[in-house]
């Protein structure tokens, strides 16, 4: 895993559930975190659900599609904790949006 992937399942892991808010807190471009989220699930790391086209509707904005860390997921996040300590020493805070 590399430290880029390991960044963005540690920020899913911290509460930063959707594509742009993980942009956001890890400043990587949508280019480098959209395919890694999809190499994530597919890895089992991660599951998805889109929310409900009502809500993002009411918001005016597109569906979301919400992630959540699998138990594979945290087992791979705690071993690329161990090889990447830069990412125990700067814990991403957990979100109050989602």
């Amino acid at each position: 895993m590399t430290l880029a992937t390991a960044t963005i399942l540690n920020a899913v892991s911290n509460g930063y559930t959707y594509g742009f808010d993980i942009v956001d807190v890890t400043g990587m471009p949508g280019g480098t975190v959209y395919p890694a989220l999809r190499r994530l699930e597919d890895a089992g790391f991660l599951s998805s659900r889109w929310e409900k086209e009502r809500v993002a509707h009411a918001e005016l904005r597109p569906r979301r599609r919400y992630y959540e860390v699998t138990r594979a997921g945290r087992e791979a996040l705690a071993e690329a904790m161990k090889r990447y300590r830069v990412i125990e020493q700067a814990p991403l805070p957990k979100s109050s949006r989602a």
